[in-house]
């Protein structure tokens, strides 16, 4: 027999109460036969024997509980009452579970998501003693990186620093060749120690060879190391690619090793993403110390018991020494100060952790009115078993064992929620994946696993507690004699009672408000959002981020090789109304280059430094997109490699740059030193557009024609051989393009097979970023906390009817009208709704702190938008209500007092 069939089972038990029968039993039989030994006759023994051994039930009970048997049996009895009640009142259950369902699984689909993006543990060994080492002035102006000998200094002088290793991106586009096929990786350039520092080596070959130092090689220094998801992707999981050469680009590299699965650095979202490491070996330009020198990320790990404090304040004594090496004073203000991190800090983005931080609070203050509410339910169905619960105590049951049968209810209730809410949770993450913006990497494969369900073991323990435990506790401290003596109807619990379920409906009604409140102005946030002029056409538009093989057009012009001949296919297109080219469309996100130029001619000062966004582009991007020209004009057929070098320019570069400022058109035939000796002369002036960011205004910009960009010409191969975006304006729907415009793509260039392809309204979209996330995700919680406030009031004046008929049979049988019923009961309401909405507008001014980064055009403590949502609570609540109230007013006297 197994221990839970020994302790719960109903053999188990039974074969517990037989053994102390027959113990009973045979003590009985002993003392009996003693008896007739002495001369007694056999029912007179038997008698004298039962009366001396007393009250065997009794005796029963006390055994029963000093060997620990009555525990489990009352854990089981009262589960089993539990399943009964909840058979016997299934509405009651119904709206019980799902409400607390609704809270629980709110708060676990939030903690998955925020598992998994913010407290996913990193795979690397021992990794809270990992940190980023960088350099800044003493204003806090952050470096471009760091050297080679100050990584090495820090790495050799430092007590602090266990290892030290660098690593940079190896270049903006790689791509893995295998033969014929060739895979766009992530390429990083890496020191030699790199997996040393990180605690992670090989699962197949090895890593680099290192010297003493640990940063360079003392082995072959064209060698490179696979990621897990590479090694699959690009090679099959061919087992025998330790030593075999392959091709990055155009260049060669010995495979040594591949990494364990699930691995990557940097620490990425997708860790089966293809990467590769490249081993970096430092050249004679890394040894100097000059404006020159490369510089690198990087990350180090310290010793076992060193404080981080501690360790930046000794790296920055230590930096005192360092900067001495560099000639220039500049440099040395530059890179005056050490800064360190925490690595795990540094991989999830800023706004996206204070928007999943700021979402997780909302969630949990949805998941506190769901155990309000059900407390309030709860507290309600206790009122109503009060001489249930009465007789029990009358009959021996103490106050504890009440509230234990009492709480195993309340928590069976709270364990079915878990389940269903869970199950609803996981459902909203996998309907939620379209409705994540793409730039923000949040894991929405999210599954359970064992810190979840520890969770929502905690959750669901807290809520029964919380909603279970309190009304159990007021139950059984009732007083049991006047409960026995009424009954019936009006068998409440009197005024203490009534403010306490009046109070909490109060506390719902204010945490309501303060989430209806973030969502109105987020809301409103979205709204001014969509109405902002963009500077530029969205409908029927697809866009493909093409990522450039540069390496296969070697020395031929990418212009008349590959973009004009895949700018011709893609225009003949049926549907296709025009196609353009562009290194970055407006709010793509994907590439920008900021370029530093000189100006004269017409009053700008050839000394004068002018820094702008750059981008290369085809003349028929306007037709495309739909850029207004403010003066001039823009690219067209007369603009040819042989002709002189021009720029199109907008608004913001004009109002900064023009020789009068106040007349944008007058910088129309300025000189731009570009192309080498040759100046690039301005010839037409572009209204502002939206260009990173729909709440950033618009930055200086200058546009170059693809057409005029050639090998030799400077920013050439930055601008064509890196990134390109191609758009097309169809007719027909842009899903029903997306097939042939993808196989045109292939057939350009294999590695064009699988670039990803979007509208132009979708990029939009994605451009709201968090707040289209956080007011989405606000709607839910709003609406849900909406719908329990209005169902707790609704309850406690249905219940409060329930309580008081009497009190009404009595008010209309002596001459109130009817309406005065009807004003007493929304009067009632109306002191809850409006304590609720006094309370709920303080939390709402303290709480618009937290969303107060996400707002545009509304302040965090707009009054209009709390008056609405302070209105609709109320009107809500009036309408809730309603019902109650009209049903006492519609008591029939004669009834009311008969039934009392």
């Amino acid at each position: 027999m197994s221990l839970w069939q020994r302790w719960f089972g109903r053999y188990g038990a039974e074969a517990r109460r037989r053994d102390l029968d027959d113990e009973i039993a045979a003590h009985l039989a002993m003392a009996a036969a003693e008896r007739e030994t002495s001369g007694a006759d056999a029912a007179t023994a038997r008698h004298e024997a039962e009366r001396e051994f007393g009250n065997a039930a009794l005796v029963k009970d006390v055994a029963r509980e000093s060997r620990g048997w009555m525990g489990p049996e009352r854990l089981l009895q009262d589960a089993r009452y539990a399943l009964r009640q909840m058979r016997r009142s299934p509405g009651f259950a119904v709206t019980v579970i799902g409400t607390l369902a609704l809270g629980i699984g709110a708060a676990t689909a939030m903690f998955t998501v925020v598992d998994h993006v913010m407290l996913r543990p990193l795979p690397y060994a021992q990794a809270d003693r990992l940190v980023t080492l960088s350099e800044a002035s003493q204003t806090g102006r952050p470096g471009f990186g760091v050297t080679y000998p100050d990584v090495r200094a820090w790495a050799e002088q430092s007590h602090a620093v266990e290892k030290a290793a660098f690593y940079n991106r190896l270049s903006p586009r790689d791509f893995l060749q295998n033969g014929d096929a060739s895979v766009r990786v992530s390429g990083e350039l890496v020191s030699a120690n790199l997996f040393d520092v990180l605690g992670v080596h090989p699962q197949l070959g090895r890593g680099f060879d290192e010297d003493a130092s640990g940063l360079a090689t003392n082995g072959n220094p064209n060698v490179m190391v696979l990621s897990y998801g590479a090694w699959q992707t690009v090679f099959h999981g061919d087992t025998e690619i330790a030593g075999r050469a392959v091709k990055v680009n155009t260049d060669t590299y010995t495979v040594v090793g591949v990494m364990p699965q699930g691995f990557s650095f940097p620490f990425d979202a997708a860790a089966e993403a293809p990467q590769i490491w490249v081993l970096g070996q430092p050249g004679p330009k890394d040894m100097l110390r000059n404006s020159d020198t490369p510089n690198y990320e990087v990350i180090a790990r310290l010793r076992q018991g060193i404080a981080e404090s501690a360790a930046a304040a000794e790296l920055n004594t230590l930096q005192k020494q360092v900067v001495q090496g560099y000639a220039d004073a500049q440099s040395r203000e530059d890179r005056a100060v050490v800064r360190l991190r925490n690595y795990a800090d540094t991989v999830v983005d800023a706004d996206l952790k204070r928007a999943l931080l700021v979402l997780s609070a909302a969630t949990g203050v949805l998941w506190l009115i769901a155990c309000i509410n059900v407390t309030h339910l709860l507290l309600a169905r206790a009122t109503t078993r009060r001489r249930e619960i009465a007789m029990r105590g009358a009959l021996g049951a103490s106050r504890g064992r009440i509230v234990q049968q009492l709480a195993v209810e309340g928590l069976m209730l709270s364990g079915v929620a878990a389940v269903l809410g869970t199950a609803i949770g996981m459902a909203v993450i996998r309907l939620s994946r379209g409705a994540i913006p793409t730039h923000l990497k949040v894991d929405m494969s999210a599954h359970v696993n064992l810190t979840i369900l520890s969770v929502l073991c905690a959750l669901t323990l807290l809520s029964a507690v919380i909603s279970s435990v309190w009304p159990a506790l007021l139950a059984a401290r009732a007083p049991i004699e006047p409960a026995l003596k009424q009954g019936g109807r009006q068998s409440g619990a009197g005024r203490g009672m009534s403010r306490l379920r009046g109070l909490l409906v109060v506390a719902e009604i204010a945490m309501s408000l303060t989430l209806l409140a973030g969502c109105g102005l987020l809301l409103r946030t979205l709204y001014t959002l969509r109405h902002v002029p963009l500077g530029f056409r969205t409908d029927h538009i697809l866009v493909a981020d093409l990522s450039i093989p540069s390496w296969r057009f070697t020395g031929m012009n990418m212009t008349t090789s590959l973009y004009q001949p895949l700018l011709d296919q893609v225009q003949q297109m049926p549907g296709v109304q025009a196609a353009g080219l562009m290194t970055e469309v407006p709010l793509g996100n994907t590439f920008n280059v900021m370029l530093t130029l000189n100006g004269e001619g017409h009053g700008m000062d050839s000394a004068h430094n002018i820094t702008a966004v750059f981008k290369s582009v085809s003349p028929s991007i306007q037709k495309v997109l739909g850029f207004r020209l403010l003066a001039g004009r823009f690219f067209d057929e007369r603009d040819t490699p042989s002709s002189q070098p021009v720029f199109v320019v907008n608004r913001a570069f004009a109002e900064r740059n023009a020789p009068d400022p106040k007349d944008p058109a007058s910088i129309v035939g300025t000189n731009l030193w570009h192309f080498g000796k040759t100046p690039a002369q301005v010839i037409g002036v572009l209204d502002d557009e939206r260009q990173s960011s729909i709440m950033k205004p618009s930055q200086p910009e200058i546009e170059a024609s693809i057409r005029q960009l050639a090998p030799g010409v400077s920013f050439y191969s930055v601008l064509e051989g890196n990134a390109m975006d191609i758009a097309l304006r169809t007719s027909l729907p842009p899903e029903q393009m997306i097939p042939q415009f993808r196989e045109i793509l292939r057939k350009a260039s294999p590695e064009f097979a699988h670039v990803p392809i979007t509208t132009m309204d979708r990029i939009v979209d994605d451009s709201y970023g968090s707040q289209r996330l956080a007011a989405h995700l606000l709607e839910v919680f709003g609406g849900s906390a909406l719908l329990l406030c209005i169902a707790g009031l609704y309850g406690l004046l249905a219940y409060l009817v329930s309580q008081r008929t009497r009190e009404m049979g009595v008010r209309l049988a002596l001459g109130a009208p009817r309406s005065s019923v009807l004003l007493l009961m929304l009067r009632e309401a109306g002191a809850m709704i409006l304590t609720g909405v006094a309370v709920g507008t303080v939390f709402t001014l303290v709480s618009g702190r937290l969303i107060r980064s996400w707002l545009y055009g509304v302040t965090a403590h707009d009054f209009r938008t709390l008056a609405v949502a302070s209105l609709l609570l109320a009107v809500s609540g009036l309408a809730a209500a309603w019902l109650p109230a009209r049903r006492a007013a519609s008591v029939d006297p004669v009834e009311a007092l008969r039934a009392e």
